[in-house]
């Protein structure tokens, strides 16, 4: 395994993903290129493209696993400022040179869009590996949240989705007030979440009293 470590992100999405493209432009470029372009603030941007999806009160059981795993690796990443999952053979192989500058465009063009309400703000909150591991704490949380097994209940995975999309764009481009909200959209997730779980398990263990009591009145019956 190989550790690729992340620089804290100073510059703007837009401009991080500009250079990248200049540089890998008319040139195959491998995972762990790419990886050292875009640091830390490509894989936020990807978390939070990931949890887009969950924004909407309807749950998505099918899609929280596929979607919520790479979202916890990537929280973990930014919890211990490094990438140690990926082996050799993935980091190093090449990827086609035109796919990654689509990609990069299209990704640059949503960044400019959304540059001018989220901007370096309150620094504190994105200034020190101590305070950038208590973000990827508060950011593996929110995922854990979005993968509690409640299906079909609403909002189960909107609140979580809504805490993953503040707290990765707030440290993405190191908004204080955006990584704030997301602070707050975790504890209202974990609340909601945490008290729902509570309440299945209280029905399921009376469910299973219930059900042993049916069975003895059975039993005495015959």
């Amino acid at each position: 395994m190989t550790a690729v470590q992340f620089r804290n992100p100073e510059k703007r999405l837009s401009a991080v993903l500009a250079e990248t493209a200049a540089a890998v432009s008319g040139h195959a470029v491998t995972l762990r290129e790419l990886l050292a372009y875009l640091g830390e603030q490509g894989l936020l941007v990807f978390c939070a493209i990931l949890a887009a999806p969950f924004l909407l009160p309807v749950p998505l059981p099918f899609m929280s696993v596929a979607l919520g795993l790479p979202m916890l690796l990537i929280g973990l990443a930014v919890t211990l400022n490094r990438v140690p999952w990926l082996p050799d053979a993935l980091l190093d192989r090449s990827l086609p040179s035109a796919t990654v500058l689509q990609v990069l465009a299209r990704v640059t063009r949503w960044a400019e869009r959304v540059e001018h309400l989220i901007r370096p703000r309150i620094l504190g909150l994105t200034g020190s590996p101590g305070v950038n591991a208590l973000n990827g704490a508060l950011l593996v949380l929110s995922v854990l949240l979005l993968l509690a097994p409640l299906l079909f209940v609403p909002f189960a995975n909107a609140l979580p989705g809504v805490a993953i999309l503040l707290l990765a764009l707030g440290m993405a481009e190191r908004d204080g007030v955006v990584i704030l909200l997301g602070y707050l959209a975790t504890v209202l997730a974990a609340i909601y979440v945490g008290t729902l779980m509570v309440l299945v398990i209280y029905a399921g263990l009376n469910a299973g009293a219930a059900l042993d009591a049916l069975h003895r009145m059975f039993d005495q019956g015959t």
